[in-house]
């Protein structure tokens, strides 16, 4: 080392020797926080639209669940993350190295409190989003109450089809024993009524709805009642969801799934598939109607005047190994 430190580092300096001034990064940093700002805010949500974090409307009365727990989601990653920033600014700001000096800060192979506490809090924070996701789950996937209204929902490429398990006036057949049915488990139909001949809708990707003009055929639903869907594929798997209900579900060949939901709001919603299954997996899209209990009565009797009575074949049959697990279940 020279006897007058020259060569220790120095500060910085301008022109005619003073030192360099902070204040053009420091204007940068309040420029780049302004945009940031300006970008989280300057959207076209109201705010209404905040609280719900993306989410749209719920339009079931199992909806709010769901937006309960993305909304306790997204506070629980919101706080960690905070933490996780305000200790890394904190790092950076107080415990930086000063320009005049060279010493090396002190190390510290390990802390024992500090590890533990990085091992502790992640599993406590884990299984209480685990505790509220089983929870939730549980509840939204209970089929415990008999539903009002059973529609068989069939995804093949690149629609969809609807078959309304209903008793509907001027029909005659059976659900129980239809074989155009027989990809059902018989779970799903012991809640079918008795001597249903029910009617169908099928569409492609160019049907439109005729009110709207969206494309996809349009499923009616009753506002009040329960609406049980079981869901079958014709092909490959896809994924029913209609977005308002904030409740989404695989259709899968060879495996019947089903959930229930309560429309609240009359109107008509859009749904798609939510699951890459081919090429024109874009255009399998369709509505949801919910009217009044009178008007789906008077869409099921439309329905069978045009002739659209009995049921589409609903998909591929059970695979072996879902045959037994429902017989070991049973």
């Amino acid at each position: 080392m020279s006897p007058n430190g020259s060569d220790l580092p120095h500060r910085l300096k301008g022109v005619g020797g003073t030192p360099k001034s902070r204040r053009p990064m420091r204007r940068k940093l309040l420029m780049a926080m302004t945009a940031g700002l300006v970008l989280a805010t300057a959207t076209g949500c109201t705010y209404k639209d905040f609280p719900r974090l993306g989410m749209p409307t719920p339009a079931t009365e199992e909806a709010p669940r769901i937006l309960s727990l993305w909304q306790g989601s997204w506070a629980a990653a919101l706080a960690v993350g905070v933490l996780v920033w305000g200790l890394i600014l904190w790092s950076a700001i107080f415990h930086r190295r000063s320009r005049t000096k060279v010493e090396v800060p002190p190390q510290t192979r390990y802390n024992m409190p500090i590890e533990a506490l990085y091992t502790v809090v992640p599993i406590i924070i884990i299984s209480v989003l685990f505790y509220f996701t089983a929870r939730d789950e549980t509840k939204l996937l209970s089929l415990s109450k008999k539903p009002d209204v059973t529609i068989n929902v069939i995804g093949f490429q690149w629609s969809w089809g609807f078959n309304y398990v209903e008793n509907v006036p001027g029909v005659t057949g059976d659900a129980k024993t239809d074989k155009n049915l027989d990809a059902i488990p018989a779970r799903f139909k012991d809640v079918f009524p008795a001597n249903a001949g029910g009617v169908y809708d099928v569409g492609t990707p160019a049907t439109r709805n005729p009110q709207t003009g969206n494309p996809g055929p349009t499923l009616w639903l009753p506002k009040g009642e329960t609406v049980r869907f079981v869901l079958t594929s014709r092909d490959v798997i896809h994924s029913f969801w209609v977005v308002p209900f904030l409740m989404k579900m695989d259709v899968i060949p060879g495996h019947a799934n089903a959930f229930q939901v309560t429309p609240n709001e009359e109107g008509t919603f859009l749904g798609k598939c939510a699951e890459l299954c081919g090429v024109d997996h874009s255009r399998m899209l369709f509505n949801v109607k919910v009217v009044s209990p009178e008007r789906y009565e008077q869409h099921l009797k439309d329905l069978a005047k045009k002739g659209q009575t009995g049921y589409i074949p609903a998909g591929i049959a059970q695979t072996s190994h879902e045959k037994n697990r429902e017989t070991t279940n049973l």
